[in-house]
């Protein structure tokens, strides 16, 4: 679906994480997925993360996103295509975005200043045709680029 209004950022607050609400919200074009129980001051950090164009998920809605993209085995041949336009640190740091890593961590792990990092990221969303981190952490586990495991695993790996 076309992103009609770019400057127009939806946070849906939800009770419960209920899948068709998650991926519909999501599939729509929201940035951010939170539940009620939500803190109001992490909500209020929420509103500035997507009003910087950054995207948000609580975190059981996280895991509720991994399982069901990780189940899938077989991506679209136009996905390894658009992968294809990485180069291979995009693609790094693609991986990195899947696992949940920040722009400040990913730059620790590749030593490279926070600022490269969002270079590569704005680069990685354009070439993909991606609005928003969100939408790049399903994309990489769609492609395969990302399986589950621990972020920590995926620090230690770039660190070594």
């Amino acid at each position: 679906m076309p992103d009609l209004s770019p400057a127009v950022k939806v946070a849906v607050l939800r009770t419960f994480e209920q899948d068709d609400y998650i991926f519909g919200a999501l599939s729509a074009g929201a940035s951010a997925f939170l539940l009620k129980r939500t803190k109001p001051e992490e909500l209020i950090g929420a509103i500035h993360t997507i009003a910087a164009g950054d995207s948000l998920l609580a975190p059981s809605v996280t895991r509720k996103v991994i399982e069901r993209v990780a189940g899938q085995f077989e991506p679209d041949p136009s996905v390894r295509e658009r992968l294809a336009e990485l180069t291979p640190r995009e693609r790094e740091v693609l991986e990195l975005i899947g696992r949940g890593l920040s722009n400040t961590e990913i730059a620790a792990a590749f030593v490279i200043e926070a600022s490269t990092v969002k270079t590569h990221v704005r680069r990685v969303l354009m070439k993909l045709r991606l609005r928003d981190r969100a939408q790049a952490v399903i994309f990489a586990y769609e492609s395969g680029l990302t399986k589950p495991g621990s972020p920590g695993y995926a620090l230690d790996k770039w660190r070594s």
